[in-house]
């Protein structure tokens, strides 16, 4: 993707600063949930209503999957430290993609990512993590913690879902999820959990 940025206003995945929370914009796995309903429809359809499919398959433009607007109204809100739109492997491999880049290390609240109830089913019924399916239609945003309620309010006045969850610690203390379970290592993902469909 190629485009143009005003001088001094370009927002880098590698900029994460310690102290600074990462915000979550949408949900996990918007383009995932469209690609599992649509890949897999025929045996889903045992299992859920037409209804049901039908409106994950439109997860691809509702919530959609660009997240320009969510990156002009975030950036509009407060100054913003970075930016990532995760991609393959999911949200988890979208956080260790900003730790790496960034050279810190992460404590990621695992209960406050939003997961969708449709995205949660599908993968259930399927056997995957949704923190590791495609996650195109959501936003990683960095900002401080003074910033953090000013950007989500401004994000959820504009009818875009958000929630922080996750901070941003000294690269030494390496990216751990929390769980019902205890603190885990956040997990890593080769591959992206949606390869095994096909």
């Amino acid at each position: 993707m190629l485009g143009d940025v005003v001088p001094g206003k370009l927002v880098r995945s590698g900029d994460v600063q310690v102290g600074d929370v990462i915000v979550l914009t949408k949900g996990v796995a918007v383009e995932g949930t469209a690609i599992m309903a649509r890949e897999r429809e025929q045996e889903l359809a045992a299992l859920f209503s037409h209804t049901f499919l039908e409106r994950c398959k439109a997860f691809l433009h509702d919530p959609g999957i660009s997240v320009v607007r969510d990156a002009r109204v975030a950036a509009a809100a407060a100054p913003l430290h970075a930016m990532h739109d995760p991609t393959e492997g999911g949200v988890a491999t979208g956080l260790w993609e900003l730790a790496l880049a960034s050279g810190i290390g992460l404590e990621v609240d695992g209960p406050s990512i939003p997961v969708f109830d449709e995205t949660r089913q599908l993968c259930d019924a399927l056997g995957l993590d949704p923190l590791g399916v495609i996650a195109s239609g959501a936003l990683l945003v960095a900002v401080s913690e003074e910033d953090v309620d000013s950007v989500c309010a401004v994000l959820t006045a504009a009818g875009i879902a958000t929630a922080p969850i996750a901070r941003a610690v000294p690269s030494e203390q390496g990216c751990v999820l929390s769980t019902s379970h205890g603190a885990l290592p956040l997990p890593r993902y080769d591959q992206d959990e949606i390869a095994g469909l096909f």
